[in-house]
């Protein structure tokens, strides 16, 4: 894999995994059975103990699963990330999607409404992100890059309309 390669790789997975720590971890949870085993692949444990990953105690839960431990390259394990965050990304709509049918302000429905769109948003660049991985890198490094703002903006609305997290 050539440099410029390797660093969009890197990039993906780190902003895929800041962004899965930023989720509340019951939702990062909700549909994987964690343990750590005592033995993960040297892929996940180098990856986890990188410089670009800040957390690493969440990383290695993240990736302690079947199906992480036995990816056998970083092409395979940025795929899994993309589906594992596509799932979360679902579960955090669906959270989102059962608050909005609530009696709510005006304000904080708008807020809401701008959430479920980006969550909406995002499931589709996550689940672009695990076929570009592939084929083009620099792109799916975009479309990787592109989910912080759209979540941010849903948080500041979120805030400047007063909703309480559920």
């Amino acid at each position: 894999m050539a440099l410029p390669n390797q660093l969009c790789f890197a990039l993906v997975i780190f902003l895929s995994i800041f962004y899965l720590s930023s989720l509340p971890t019951s939702a990062i949870f909700l549909k994987v059975n964690v343990s750590l085993p005592g033995h993960l692949s040297k892929l996940v444990e180098n990856l986890c103990n990188g410089n670009v990953v800040e957390n690493r105690k969440f990383c290695l839960k993240a990736l302690s699963t079947p199906k992480a431990i036995v990816t056998r390259d970083s092409t395979q394990l940025g795929t899994l990330i993309m589906k594992l965050g596509a799932v979360n990304i679902k579960a955090t709509l669906n959270v989102y999607d059962e608050i909005t049918k609530k009696p709510g302000s005006p304000q904080a429905l708008k807020a809401l409404n701008c959430c479920v769109e980006a969550y909406k948003y995002a499931i589709l660049s996550f689940e672009m992100v695990s076929s570009e991985l592939v084929e083009d890198p620099q792109s799916a490094n975009y479309d990787v890059a592109v989910i912080g703002p759209e979540i941010a903006n849903c948080e500041k609305e979120l805030i400047d309309a007063k909703v309480k997290n559920p």
